[in-house]
């Protein structure tokens, strides 16, 4: 039923490992230094995909624990299909467009505590549960509403989809910026 899920855990098990590999020696300084004010940090790039997963892991403890409820705009026939392949192309790491973050996704602005890799690692663990948990559902049925653009629906497959993708574009994001020329060594 949903023969993709093994492959979205085992892709979020390799960003979490990606991300420690990559971030997880990094001082609080270097964690926190941005490229230019208009540019996030490490750390913010990982805060980011914490805060904006967390929005979307209560939808799915809610199906678990109360049952599948569509609403009446997650019973639209097309529009799930569109949001889904409007929403993975615009958060492809191969996506060259940026796009203004909603303010209740957005990192924090100030410093970052140093712990955010593990922090990152440990969320990753959450997210992967969720996927294990929500695996005898039929996902590609569920239709959910997206956390970020209320106006967007999508299948709780693609949801997952949409967030590995999504973590993968901001690690490379992160690399970049520990790439970037004034980049805090140690």
């Amino acid at each position: 039923m949903n023969e993709e899920l093994p492959k979205l855990i085992e892709e979020a098990n390799a960003i979490a490992g990606d991300a420690e590999k990559s971030f997880g020696q990094l001082n609080s300084t270097q964690l926190n230094w941005k490229p230019s004010p208009a540019q996030w940090s490490v750390a913010q790039c990982l805060d980011h995909l914490i805060v904006i997963n967390s929005a979307a892991l209560p939808i799915v403890d809610k199906i678990l624990r109360e049952g599948y409820k569509p609403t009446l705009q997650e019973r639209l026939p097309l529009l799930p299909k569109f949001f889904a392949g409007m929403v993975l192309k615009a958060v492809s790491p191969e996506g060259k467009s940026k796009y203004k973050t909603a303010r209740h996704v957005a990192p924090s602005s100030g410093t970052i505590s140093s712990d955010i890799v593990a922090k990152f690692r440990a969320h990753q663990q959450d997210l992967i549960q969720h996927m294990k948990m929500a695996e005898k559902l039929d996902l590609k049925k569920i239709i959910i509403t997206s956390p970020v653009a209320s106006f967007a629906t999508y299948s709780a497959l693609d949801a997952f989809k949409i967030a590995v993708t999504h973590e993968r574009r901001h690690l490379l994001q992160a690399r970049r910026v520990v790439d970037a020329a004034g980049f805090p060594r140690a």
